[in-house]
């Protein structure tokens, strides 16, 4: 995470069968922090490279039925939550209008009172469009400030929240696109820095997501058909945030670059099973420690927008080799019965060099007439009880009509 420098009172981390055995032979194969200190690509730690970001919040997948699918969601039937992960679905949405409320307790194995919150909300206009709203905040738990001589400086209680609105149309039968506007605050600090170079403030950005979508389905006789889904989510696309007076003090929001494909094989009138897989790649400078104008601040931070962004794909110090591990995998598996009952699993893989965010994850849905409730669960590979991530519930209440 990329925040102004303060101390934590808690720490904060740093189709069918060959279609279903395809896609998640392909998702496993493909599975494969940062120092100050610039080094080559093949003398990395496990640590250097890593990107990250402000406001890191919002790539938390904040619904638990996408978080129970290894958080793959762009290529998944669409619900009040592709608000977040792919806008342009809903214009493939039955029912004409929906809502959605989540609750994730964030990093319970280090902290108690650090959570993330949100509340999303669809209206179909008619077959062809669709209006989205959504609400996330994230509640950072108390932090004890402290200057560089480590005197006590009280204690805050920062958060972060972004505020959505998005329209989708379809442009075929089978394809649809979406666009959404975003507005993110952040208050983490108050009051002067230290060395006196200027005061810390709330941060402030404006952003925007493009998706697209494709969706087709073909009978195969009986109740049996199948569904083909395809997507891909321009995210996160802006201006920096500043969290202080000073003019330079500026950083990148987490831009993203998803594309996801999706089946589900309708087996009866009763049962039916979806495999989908998500491939991520964050929009934003790969992190060195060179300082060619000797201001103190590396260079990368102080990229413009658009060259930052566009310019992520080939800025690797490792190369082509790196770029390939900034990529993120998510898969994951759903089965339901009846349209009453879901069971779910999914897997998530970060290269070792780029964070190393490697879990499993399970999950249920239940339904009861216009209502759902569902749950995830996350487990770390190899079962690590201390892992940040470790026990990671999610609960989402949701209804359609």
């Amino acid at each position: 995470m990329m925040y102004p420098r303060f101390n934590q009172e808690k720490r904060m981390p740093r189709a069918g069968r060959w279609m279903a055995a395809g896609l998640i032979s392909i998702s496993l194969l493909l599975a494969g922090k940062q120092t100050n200190a610039q080094m080559s690509y093949s003398g990395v730690d496990g640590r250097t490279h890593a990107i990250s970001s402000a406001v890191p919040f919002l790539r938390i997948t904040p619904d638990a039925r996408r978080a129970a699918l290894g958080e793959a969601g762009i290529a998944l039937s669409p619900d009040a939550n592709s608000v977040f992960s792919n806008l342009s679905q809903l214009s493939f949405a039955e029912a004409e209008r929906g809502v959605s409320g989540s609750f994730t307790p964030w990093l319970r194995s280090m902290a108690s009172d650090v959570y993330l919150a949100d509340l999303a909300a669809y209206k179909k206009l008619d077959e062809q469009q669709a209006i989205g709203i959504g609400f996330r905040y994230f509640n950072l738990g108390s932090i004890q400030l402290t200057d560089f001589q480590g005197n006590d400086q009280g204690t805050v209680r920062p958060g972060e929240f972004s505020l959505d609105a998005g329209y989708t149309r379809k442009l075929s039968e089978n394809w649809a696109v979406g666009v959404a506007f975003r507005y993110i605050h952040s208050k983490l600090a108050s009051g002067p820095k230290a060395g006196g170079a200027g005061t810390y403030k709330a941060g402030n950005a404006f952003a925007g997501d493009l998706s697209a979508s494709y969706t087709s389905v073909k009978e195969y006789g009986g109740d049996q058909k199948g569904t083909w889904r395809f997507g891909a989510v321009m995210s996160n696309i802006g201006t920096k945030i500043s969290y202080s007076t000073d003019s330079q003090d500026k950083y990148f929001i987490p831009a993203n670059l998803g594309i996801g494909a999706g089946y589900t094989y309708q087996l009866d009138d009763k049962n039916a099973l979806t495999l989908t897989l998500d491939i991520n790649k964050l929009m934003v400078p790969t992190p060195d420690s060179v300082d060619g104008d000797k201001d103190g601040i590396p260079d990368y931070r102080q990229k413009g927008i658009l060259s930052g962004t566009f310019g992520s794909f080939g800025d690797a110090p490792g190369g082509l080799k790196e770029e390939f591990h900034e990529l993120m995998y998510s898969t994951g598996l759903e089965y339901t019965y009846n349209d009453l009952l879901a069971l779910r699993a999914g897997y998530y893989n970060e290269h070792q060099t780029k964070g190393n965010r490697k879990y499993l994850t399970v999950g249920f849905g239940l339904k009861y007439k216009i209502g759902n409730i569902d749950f995830s669960y996350l487990v770390p590979a190899g079962g690590d009880p201390l892992h940040p991530l470790a026990n990671t519930l999610r609960i989402s209440l949701s209804a359609t009509w």
